[in-house]
């Protein structure tokens, strides 16, 4: 086991300090580490909410019904008397959920159809960024909102109307990265020596590419945890019990803004989970870009 580790090290040892070399320059940027902090408070809630919630979000206690916030409450209760914080909390794991498997089946099917475009060219280029052009045309929110009509209420038909909503940008993305990369000697090498298109495409294309997918998927984790609350808001995602976020913000609306503690505390968890994937992102998006990389690099020398 020890040799194959010291083998893949020293097979992409070059990958691995360019790494540690961006992970040096994004810790220089302080609203890039206040975002790596938020997304981790934001993972470790998703995690460990449902144990750490101080009661049964889904409990009954009409007595206690629209409670403001208390040491016994800390994010007051809802109409049925429901601890708030103890759904903030559980509602986490569902926005995280959602956003992982999107992003996942966006990011796959982008790379896939921007990889076979990009690589095989001519009439199949052409074919496929029409299909992507389709659906880029569309605004992505009403797009969604359409999809998850004719697919019906609920999570999961959320979850695949915006992957089908995302997944075109990923593709345009990783079509560009591989016209340019396509053209260089180890895959005009790799093509001489007879290796099939799949294996081109995959070992020595992909990992080359892989940069600006990082940053896009970064940044669009926090836009699918906002877009899945907007459809949940008005209707079409989560359904009642389920203590999702932006199902919590439609239920309290009526009780708003007497009761504001209803669409507070809810409104602020989607707000620093979306502030934290976006300032992450734009800290990668500077740590990849070549300028500001050879000042860290000049900097990290002479530390």
């Amino acid at each position: 086991m020890k040799d194959i580790l010291a083998k893949w090290k020293e097979k992409n040892k070059a990958k691995i300090e360019e790494w540690i070399l961006t992970l040096k320059f994004i810790k220089r940027l302080p609203l890039a580490v206040a975002g790596i902090a938020i997304i981790t408070v934001f993972l470790f809630i998703s995690l460990f909410g449902r144990f750490l919630s101080p009661y049964d979000p889904y409990k009954l206690d009409l007595e206690n019904s629209l409670q403001p916030p208390s040491l016994q409450h800390p994010f007051g209760t809802d109409e049925y008397g429901r601890d708030i914080l103890s759904r903030v909390l559980v509602g986490s794991w569902i926005s995280f959920e959602v956003s992982v498997i999107t992003i996942a089946i966006a990011v796959s099917l982008g790379i896939l159809v921007g990889l076979i475009s990009g690589y095989f060219g001519g009439i199949v280029d052409e074919a496929l960024m029409r299909i992507t052009d389709i659906f880029l045309a569309f605004p992505g929110l009403v797009l969604a909102m359409a999809l998850s009509v004719a697919l019906g209420t609920g999570l999961k038909s959320v979850m695949i109307a915006l992957a089908i909503v995302w997944w075109p940008s990923y593709a345009r993305v990783v079509r560009g990265q591989v016209l340019s990369v396509k053209e260089n000697l180890y895959v005009e090498a790799a093509k001489a020596l007879g290796l099939n298109s799949f294996t081109i495409m995959f070992r020595h294309i992909l990992p080359n590419v892989l940069s600006p997918i990082l940053v896009l998927a970064t940044l669009d984790m926090g836009g699918v945890i906002l877009t899945a609350a907007a459809l949940s808001f008005i209707g079409l995602g989560a359904q009642p019990p389920t203590p999702e976020w932006g199902r919590l913000i439609a239920d309290g609306q009526p009780y708003f803004p007497e009761y504001w503690w209803y669409v507070f505390f809810p409104g602020i968890a989607i707000f620093l989970t979306v502030l934290g994937f976006n300032l992450l992102g734009d800290g990668i998006t500077e740590a990849l870009d070549p300028r500001l990389r050879r000042r860290a690099e000049f900097g990290v020398k002479n530390e």
